[in-house]
């Protein structure tokens, strides 16, 4: 079995692993400036398959007719993917002998897009899944070969949910590609009823709101955490959030300050605790901490 594997993200890596000894090439998104000095870096599936001592290659746009001859040339039993960051023109998925099997994040046909796992944790869906996909021309559309579903915890953030289900790709991945690669599976058309789309985050959408529901404001926080860092404006600069829980209703206007310990915030329609937060400037710490040293008090207006 001889396998190209395309991947980017963290999503990408447990299937990587598990699939070591098949994946004759990884293709991954070129190096991109990135921490304070805006270096060039790799990213994490490129180092992960440097170390394994898998080829790699970093094209632009794998639309590309050069880049595409060059995998035709290759004569692959699959284009396994996972997380890779780009839409694969449909020639390339005519390179190989099964065409493209992707794996996402998402129960399709809800949540086809770049952020499905983001997504689903903000709307407050009590499940999603993996599905393991053919993959066609369009944007996520392929037909089903299986999806595997687990529940979505009450607390649960995007990058927990995120690791339990690219465990699940990898298991998916390891049982299916011998019988995807033999011929041995069926596939089915996506349902149109449901298909819901998973844009990408956009930046405006970090910022919680305490005139927002207390349960949507907390599901975005879930949503958005840790890799978006979500936080709530100030007048002196924003508070990013690192731990919250979900609190009870409360009497009060949206924006007052409920109790110090813990540092409770009334929304609309219900109360958030700030178990730990990071002040803009400032190091982490907890959020009686960061109450007690801005001098705030119960019964004031937290954004003030």
């Amino acid at each position: 079995m001889r396998l190209a594997y395309f991947g980017t993200g963290s999503f990408a890596l447990p299937t990587l692993a598990a699939m070591k000894e098949h994946v004759s090439l990884v293709v991954t998104q070129p190096d991109r400036p990135s921490g304070r000095g805006m270096k060039m870096q790799a990213n994490e599936v490129k180092k992960l398959a440097t170390e394994l001592g898998i080829p790699v290659v970093t094209p632009e746009k794998a639309r590309a007719a050069e880049f595409v001859e060059s995998i035709a040339a290759e004569a692959f039993d699959a284009l396994l993917v996972a997380s890779y960051g780009q839409i694969l023109s449909e020639k390339l998925l005519q390179s190989a002998k099964r065409g493209g099997i992707n794996l996402h994040g998402s129960i399709l046909p809800a949540g086809r897009g770049a952020a499905p796992i983001q997504r689903s944790v903000m709307a407050g869906d009590p499940e999603t899944g993996v599905t393991l996909m053919q993959m066609d021309r369009g944007m996520d559309t392929g037909d089903i070969i299986h999806i595997e579903r687990t529940p979505i915890g009450e607390n649960e953030t995007y990058g927990e949910l995120q690791d339990r289900l690219a465990l699940i790709a990898a298991a998916l991945a390891t049982n299916w590609m011998p019988r995807i690669v033999a011929g041995n599976y069926s596939r089915i058309p996506q349902p149109e009823a449901g298909v819901t789309i998973a844009p990408k985050i956009a930046a405006e959408e970090t910022a919680l709101s305490t005139n927002g529901d207390a349960t949507t404001e907390y599901n975005r926080f879930r949503g958005l955490f840790p890799s978006y860092r979500p936080f709530l404006p100030m007048t002196v600069g924003r508070l990013r959030l690192i731990e919250v829980r979900k609190s009870g209703p409360v009497d009060a206007d949206p924006g007052t300050i409920i109790s110090l310990k813990p540092l409770t915030i009334a929304f609309r329609e219900g109360s958030l605790q700030l178990l730990s937060v990071q002040p803009e400037g400032k190091k982490m710490m907890s959020g009686s901490d960061f109450a007690n040293g801005a001098r705030l008090r119960p019964g004031m207006r937290f954004d003030q």
